[in-house]
């Protein structure tokens, strides 16, 4: 686990919110966003700084889970991946792999 998002320069935090969608925008603190999906279910929100640290946030509609992977080709082999989501009595798992 030491090398991974070794292919990504600097750090990299994610910010898994669980996210049931109340139709509020999210606060203007991250610059760049996009809907990776044609029905709006999954938005992705994300931003740099000079140290070229990377906030991340990802909303999602979505039954419980949801999984967000990294890739330097776009290709599931050798990618980074992170699931997260809430357990049926509102406990929330993160995991890397």
């Amino acid at each position: 686990m030491a090398v991974l998002f070794s292919r990504i320069k600097g750090m990299l935090f994610l910010l898994f919110l669980p996210c049931f969608c109340s139709g509020q925008p999210a606060p203007a603190l991250l610059r760049f966003s996009i809907f990776l999906d044609p029905s709006n279910m999954a938005y992705l929100r994300w931003d740099h700084d000079e140290q070229e640290l990377m906030t991340f946030e990802l909303q999602v509609h979505t039954t419980g889970w949801v999984a967000f992977g990294f890739s330097p080709h776009g290709e599931l082999p050798g990618s980074d991946i992170v699931v997260g989501g809430v357990f049926p009595n509102g406990s929330i798992y993160f995991a890397v792999s």
